[in-house]
């Protein structure tokens, strides 16, 4: 079966709506106007989320110098994301997803430039856990919106590379956000960041308006509206009855807590058992950035010649392995290495499983199915990251990588008795 758009695998679009696929499917993704405007409209929102990580916790510690207000603040932040993340598919799948995602924009770029007004008359801290916990579940629905449209502009045969191009970008601003966030901030002080962080957002609002997003199907449209439950419960059982779907969302459950704490972990090694400063940290944390750039830029050249099943296997036994020598290393340019390898491979295997989600779901039920993956995939991560990092303090970072490292190797022979073994190059909707 060729993969070409929903339209015409449903039998619905016209003769030339079929021709226009075709042409787009066959140009470079550089030079498709509008994956390129969504493009560049996803790398300033995700400039922006990079600029808030760093000036907020600025702000806070510039007003009162509490590390333990910074870490609450960041706690709040992450519990808002997790909650939005439990109804974010059904809002998705209910509304227009370009009014939407230009609406979350535009609301973050309004939160966020409310910040740095306020401060021309003194810090206001309580505002700060009343603005990042809307903007983190605002930004959530931005998440899992841009999640389900990006089939429909590049079409499903493009969609690994695609997502492996925005990832690479998404990874580039992760890199330069917090540098930016630094410089603007020593210069300008804190709340002049968060003023360009509310800036980055509405760039991104105005390109999202300049996107010709694909209007929806007969078969796609949500038709009889249901209850919120119900709409939940319906993203869980599709990826349940889902064979590979059902088995990536099981394995991922568990490697989501085995290394969410991953980048503590590195600090913890760098600072406490090398001895080297912050500035080293930063060395290594943009060595693993350009990890995960190169992994996110080489995954759909990979797939394509090996097939999913391999693909995304390998990536969790390369991070596995990576992980496991990481406590060992002594060196900082090793530590560098195995963090880049890691992050690598994490790109590979998570660009991978997009991927494949946005394949194989019917247009209608993407944004429930996004959002019931992401809560179940991540559901234990927190409390994972808590359990590695308090180990890593009490046994020390070589025995808890080692651990970690290789159960991460075991999901990855587990994959091999599972229906991801025998995905192949594509799957057909």
């Amino acid at each position: 079966m060729a993969h070409g758009s929903a339209r015409r695998e449903d039998g619905t679009g016209s003769p030339a709506e079929a021709a226009d696929d075709g042409l787009r499917e066959a140009r470079p993704l550089w030079r498709q106007r509008d994956f390129g405007i969504f493009w560049a409209a996803q790398t300033l929102s995700v400039l922006g989320d990079s600029f808030a990580l760093i000036a907020l916790p600025l702000l806070v510690l510039e007003a009162t110098g509490s590390v333990a207000r910074m870490g609450l603040l960041t706690a709040v932040g992450g519990a808002a994301a997790v909650v939005a993340a439990v109804f974010a598919g059904a809002v998705v799948d209910r509304v227009d997803r370009r009014r939407l995602l230009i609406a979350c924009d535009l609301v973050r770029m309004g939160l966020y430039g409310v910040i740095p007004l306020v401060w021309l008359f003194g810090p206001q801290i309580w505002l700060l856990y009343v603005v990042l916990p809307l903007c983190e579940a605002v930004g959530m629905l931005f998440a899992v919106g841009y999640v389900t449209v990006v089939r429909g502009l590049v079409g499903t045969e493009r969609l690994t590379e695609a997502n492996g191009r925005l990832n690479a970008t998404a990874a580039a601003a992760g890199v330069l956000g917090p540098l930016g966030a630094g410089l603007v901030a020593a210069w300008s002080g804190p709340a002049a960041a968060v003023g360009v962080d509310a800036a980055s957002f509405g760039g991104s609002a105005m390109c999202l308006f300049f996107v010709r997003f694909p209007g929806r199907t007969p078969d796609e449209q949500p038709g009889k509206r249901t209850g919120l439950w119900q709409d939940l419960r319906t993203g869980i059982a599709f990826l349940y009855g889902h064979p590979v779907l059902r088995s990536l969302t099981a394995l991922l459950f568990v490697f989501s807590f085995l290394t969410l704490g991953i980048y503590d972990l590195v600090i913890y090694h760098l600072k406490h058992d090398l001895g080297h400063d912050d500035g080293t940290v930063g060395t290594v944390m943009a060595a693993g950035a350009l990890g995960t750039i190169t992994g996110a830029l080489l995954v759909a050249r990979i797939r394509r010649r090996l097939g999913f099943g391999p693909t995304w296997t390998g990536s969790v036994a390369g991070c596995g392995l990576a992980f496991a020598v990481l406590g060992w290393a002594r060196d900082v340019p090793v530590v560098a290495a195995l963090s880049a390898a890691f992050l690598a491979c994490a790109a590979m295997g998570g660009t991978c499983s997009l991927s494949l989600r946005q394949e194989v779901t019917p247009e209608h039920l993407l944004g429930r199915v996004t959002s019931a993956f992401w809560t179940l995939h991540y559901a234990a991560a927190p409390a994972g990251a808590a359990v590695l990092t308090w180990a890593a303090e009490e046994q020390g970072t070589a025995p808890v990588a080692l651990a970690a490292g290789a159960t991460c190797v075991l999901l990855a022979v587990t994959a091999l008795f599972t229906p991801i073994r025998g995905a192949g190059r594509t799957v057909s909707r």
